[in-house]
């Protein structure tokens, strides 16, 4: 009988922490989840070509990404991509994927721009999925061709332009500038003064810079742009038509579509 009840004694004892090494089983911590997450995205906005008329040419844009790493490495990334204007203005440029800067890799195109002023549109072609879209042509706007932003002029408080003299770049006088900008501290929430650097060499018969640099301390990056290859002259008329085998949608004539019954646009 004694070993009878210490027995249901004992299984009584170990009722409740087998229940509470449940309970502390449960409430461990699983894999963190959460809500789809919009990334981090970091614009690199590339080197302007006015659609400028009776200055032809053909060319290839080499652009150098270099971004500084708090431990001191750097991340250096490079792309190719061929650019081109008509007679008439209009501009033709490829989009490539950025690849590392190692000798192993090639710079895929992935999108093909063409513009033209003459009668306001333009081409957005994108290769992978053999589709161009047409909209209106702006200089004022459009991620594709926006405007680039105006020189700095000197006088401006925190802005020192300095003129670097004349060199010839493929054959080409170019006249070169370089841009300081000092920014004030709280300007973007930024502690102490930050010091941005551009340097330009700018081809006033092909009305585009032929060697662009920028470092910009807010961005921990550098970027250089170099136009090389150039030719001058008319380059291939059918740069400026859609690739064969596009589907063009005309996004300037999408139809409306009505919000429905009962319900207001947000």
């Amino acid at each position: 009988m004694r070993t009878s009840s210490r027995l249901l004694f004992s299984t009584l004892l170990l009722i409740p922490i087998a229940i509470c090494s449940a309970q502390e089983k449960s409430a461990q911590p699983t894999l963190a989840t959460h809500a789809p997450d919009g990334g981090t995205v970091e614009r690199f906005a590339s080197i302007f070509i006015s659609p400028k008329a009776d200055a032809p040419f053909i060319a290839t844009v080499n652009t150098e990404w270099i971004r500084h790493l708090p431990d001191g490495s750097l991340i250096t990334l490079v792309n190719h991509r061929t650019i081109a204007r008509d007679g008439k203005g209009r501009v033709y440029q490829e989009r490539a994927y950025f690849v590392p800067n190692d000798g192993k890799h090639e710079s895929r195109v992935t999108q093909i721009e063409i513009a033209d002023p003459i009668i306001n549109q333009v081409y957005i072609c994108r290769t992978g999925e053999q589709v161009c879209h047409v909209r209106d042509f702006s200089l004022s706007g459009g991620p594709e061709f926006a405007a680039a932003a105006a020189p700095a002029k000197a006088g401006t408080p925190g802005v020192s332009v300095e003129s670097l003299g004349v060199q010839y770049i493929s054959g080409l006088e170019t006249i070169g500038t370089r841009e300081t900008h000092l920014l004030a501290a709280a300007s973007y929430g930024n502690e102490a003064p930050i010091l941005e650097r551009k340097e330009f060499w700018y081809s006033p018969q092909l009305g585009i810079n032929l060697i662009t640099k920028r470092e910009d301390p807010r961005f921990s990056s550098q970027q250089n742009f170099e136009v090389t290859n150039v030719r001058l002259g008319e380059p291939d008329a059918s740069l400026f038509r859609p690739p064969a085998g596009n589907k063009i949608f005309d996004l300037r004539n999408a139809p409306e579509m009505a919000a429905p019954d009962g319900s207001s646009p947000q």
